[in-house]
């Protein structure tokens, strides 16, 4: 049973970095696709990065350049290291998975069946 486990939020100023972590043990003999998503107060929930069992990434818009997922596949530990942040990265994070082959941005949270509880992330200006 996947139970993704977040780590590693926190307040950062206007530049800052800082890197999330996720515990989530997938079964690698399947196809799985791994996620970061967050949610701001009065916001819909954006998928921000996503990463398939070939190591294939995407990213979306309001993230890539800045934010750059990768997982450990011994440690069974997903990470997204995020650099100059911005006030309007502020929300809370969220790791999650799914098994099957898609894995785009764009892809729905519904589709997405394991979540972590999620990780605060505060950026000041």
């Amino acid at each position: 049973q996947v139970q993704p486990v977040e780590f590693g939020g926190g307040s950062v100023q206007t530049g800052g970095a800082l890197t999330l972590s996720c515990a989530a043990s997938v079964d690698t003999n399947q196809n799985y696709c791994l996620a970061w998503f967050r949610q701001a107060p009065g916001k819909k929930r954006e998928g921000l990065a996503f990463i398939n069992n070939h190591g294939a990434t995407r990213y979306a818009d309001s993230v890539k350049d800045r934010f750059t997922i990768s997982r450990d596949n011994v440690n069974n530990t997903l990470y997204l290291h995020m650099n100059s942040l911005r006030p309007a990265d502020s929300a809370m994070y969220y790791c999650t998975a799914r098994y099957g082959a898609a894995c785009l941005v764009g892809l729905s949270g519904d589709a997405f069946k394991y979540w972590g509880r999620g990780t605060q992330v505060t950026v000041s200006s």
